[in-house]
This record gives C-alpha cells, sequence and structure tokens, in this order.
C-alpha cells in the first residue's frame, strides 16, 4: 500500500514543480508582452495560449500526440536526431503539465501588469532605467500577488492534470502514474480504500499550496 501511494505522490509533486517553474518564466514573459505590447497577432497569441483552457484534456492530449509522437511534426525530428521518443515518459507528463496550466498563470499575470500604474514606470525611464531593468525591479514587483497566484494556481492545475497526461504518457506503474491517474485506476479496480488515501492526499496537498500562498500574500503590503 506504501508503494502504491507513495511512488504517485512524488512523482505528481515532481512533474507539478518543473512544470511550474517553467510556466512562472515563461508565463511571466509571456504576460509582459502581452499587458504591456501592441503587435500583429496579438489576439492569435492570447488565443493560443489560452486554447488549452477550452479544449478538452483528451483533445489536448491528442494534439501533444500530434506534435510529439514518433511520426509527429516534432516528435520526428527528435527521434531522428537522438533515438528518443517522448511518449509515455514522465517528461511529456511535465510538457502535458505545462500546457494546460500555462493559460491560468497567463490570465492571472496579465491581468496582475495591466493593473500596475504605468506612471511608475515613466518615472523610471525618466531616470535613465532601461526597460529589463524597470519590468524587473519595478512592474513585476508590483504585480507580485497576481503572480504568486498565477502560480499557485498552475501549480494546482498540474497536481490535479488527468486527461492530457494519461494520453501522452499513460498509465504504467513506476514510472508515469501520477496521482490523478492513481485514483482513476483504483476507482476502476475497485480499490476503493486506495482511492480514498489518494483523494486525502490529493485534496490535503491542494489546500496546504493554497493556504501557504494565502498567508505569503497577506504579508505583502503592495
Amino acid at each position: 500500500m506504501l508503494e502504491q501511494v507513495w511512488f504517485p505522490l512524488v512523482i505528481t509533486l515532481k512533474i507539478a514543480a518543473i512544470s511550474t517553474l517553467i510556466v512562472a518564466i515563461l508565463g511571466t514573459i509571456i504576460s509582459y508582452i502581452l499587458a504591456r505590447r501592441e503587435f500583429m497577432g496579438k489576439w492569435l497569441v492570447d488565443v493560443l495560449v489560452t486554447l488549452p483552457m477550452v479544449l478538452p484534456p483528451t483533445v489536448t492530449g491528442y494534439l501533444l500526440i500530434m506534435l510529439l509522437g514518433k511520426n509527429g511534426v516534432i516528435g520526428k525530428v527528435l527521434f531522428d536526431l537522438t533515438g528518443i521518443s517522448l511518449l509515455f515518459t514522465w517528461q511529456v507528463a511535465v510538457i502535458a503539465a505545462f500546457v494546460v496550466s500555462l493559460p491560468l498563470m497567463v490570465k492571472t499575470t496579465t491581468a496582475a501588469i495591466e493593473a500596475v500604474d504605468r506612471d511608475f514606470e515613466y518615472a523610471a525611464f525618466t531616470l535613465g532605467r532601461k526597460e529589463l531593468e524597470t519590468a524587473l525591479f519595478i512592474t513585476l514587483p508590483l504585480a507580485k500577488k497576481g503572480i504568486l497566484a498565477g502560480v499557485v494556481l498552475s501549480f494546482a492545475r498540474a497536481v490535479g492534470e488527468f486527461g492530457a497526461t494519461l494520453m501522452v504518457a499513460g498509465n504504467i506503474p513506476g514510472r508515469t502514474n501520477t496521482m490523478a491517474i492513481s485514483i482513476y485506476s483504483a476507482f476502476q479496480g475497485g480499490n476503493n480504500e486506495l482511492a480514498n488515501m489518494l483523494v486525502i492526499i490529493l485534496v490535503t496537498v491542494s489546500l496546504l499550496s493554497m493556504a501557504i500562498t494565502a498567508r505569503l500574500v497577506n504579508r505583502w503590503k503592495i
């Protein structure tokens, strides 16, 4: 029983942590561009980033297979060059978690950055600060509550990811069986005791992450 609980928990937290780190970095960059830039095709970027939020997870998973499979646009090139296939690995589960959680990060962070008074940025510019410096030391710190909220939502989404992960990574015991997939598998197999234990652990992890974040946010005055 311990092994049936321990591995899914570890692999889930590992996948969620890595995907959230990537989401936090790329999501913040994309959000800043969407909030502070006007360019041709901006609406298209916004739509493409948001799309996984409205698509069924199985459709997102299928599209990832079309991209990352051995005959996929990206997967074929990778396999021909290195002999590596991403499908049915924990690494592709990270990609799936990244794709489905990125919209939450971008939407939340973009709104937070747009809410920052641009007068602060203009003041920094008049003092000779470059845009990168202003973004790093003025804009993003002022939007930190929204950014943190986006990170937490992305982490929670990654922890609970099921459909897309099942499509691209499968349910391989000891390799890709995340908490969500293990809960489904245990329920389907009639092992309600294991399913209940996994559900309690998953809910506890989610509640703890949100509680810690709320405490941190409440400490920040700005």
